[in-house]
């Protein structure tokens, strides 16, 4: 499971010109699901990002979390993350899960949030072509995999 975070002062998704997602302050989550993903990649990465401390505090300095400013988070559903790359200029989708396992992964990644945080996740429409409008803050934008966990 690879999530890319970015922190903004608002983002939302679109889906034939209606808003289906839209948040102030908080993170924007795309979140890519591959078939060796489980249930414990999707534990370990929900509370990753409810806790990465990426917000400033009264100096400045990077130290509070999500819950600390009452952030929000938009998750949209970006199979493009497992992109192969390595051979021509086209890219492989392989690697990404099918929707009949990504779609249940990414139903739960929105309640493990929800249940994380205490607060409603906004979403796009798993699938659908959405147009995704944001303001990075900073920017910070933060690549996550758990398939990688000893380095983040």
């Amino acid at each position: 499971m690879r999530a890319v975070l970015q922190r903004v002062t608002q983002a939302s998704c679109t889906v034939d010109e209606k808003i289906t997602g839209h948040i102030k302050a908080g993170f924007l989550v795309l979140l890519g699901i591959e078939d060796a993903d489980t249930t414990e990649d999707l534990q370990w990465l929900a509370q990753k990002i409810a806790s990465m401390r990426v917000f400033s505090d009264e100096n400045g300095l990077m130290n509070k979390a999500l819950a600390d400013v009452d952030g929000d988070i938009l998750l949209i559903s970006q199979f493009t993350l497992f992109a192969a790359t390595k051979k021509g200029n086209r890219p492989g989708f392989t690697r990404a899960a099918r929707p009949d396992k990504a779609i249940p992964m990414y139903e739960q990644m929105i309640k493990t949030l929800e249940e994380i945080t205490g607060k409603k996740v906004a979403t796009g429409i798993f699938g659908a072509d959405m147009k995704i409008c944001l303001l990075n803050d900073g920017p910070v934008t933060i690549i996550m995999d758990t398939k990688d966990k000893d380095n983040h």
